[in-house]
C-alpha cells in the first residue's frame, strides 16, 4: 500500500497504526510521535496529522509511504463505517426508543403480546 500524493485523495483517506515501531533516529523526534500517538488512537486524515505534528504535507506523506511499507498501517475511504454491518445508530435508536417504552409504563419487555 503506498500513500497517494495528491490532495483530493489523500483527504479522503483516513489511516491508522496497526503496531509500534521504533521509529530511526531522523525520525526520533516529538513531530512523528505525536503522529504515532494519534494514529494509534483513531483513523485521522493527512489534513489532521499535519495540524498535529507541525510537519509539511510531504513529510506526513513521507512518513506514511515508511509505515505502509513496513505493514504497520490500516488504511480506508472518508466516511466508511466503524462495523462491518455499517452505521449502528438507527438499530441504537430503534432499541433505546421502543424497548424503554414498554419498561417505563410498567409493561415489562415484551411490548407486542
Amino acid at each position: 500500500m503506498t500513500v497517494h500524493t495528491s490532495q483530493t485523495q489523500s483527504q479522503m483517506k483516513h489511516y491508522k497504526l496497526i503496531a509500534w515501531l521504533e521509529l530511526p533516529a531522523p525520525l526520533n523526534r516529538t513531530a512523528y510521535r505525536r503522529m504515532l500517538h494519534q494514529m494509534s488512537q483513531s483513523f485521522v486524515s493527512v489534513p489532521q496529522l499535519m495540524v498535529q505534528s507541525g510537519l509539511a504535507r510531504r513529510a506526513v506523506i513521507e512518513f506514511l509511504d515508511l509505515l505502509a511499507a513496513r505493514g504497520l498501517l490500516a488504511a480506508r475511504e472518508q466516511g466508511t463505517p466503524d462495523s462491518r454491518f455499517g452505521r449502528l445508530d438507527p438499530v441504537l435508536w430503534y432499541r433505546r426508543t421502543f424497548h424503554a417504552e414498554g419498561r417505563g409504563r410498567g409493561q415489562g419487555t415484551d411490548r407486542w403480546g
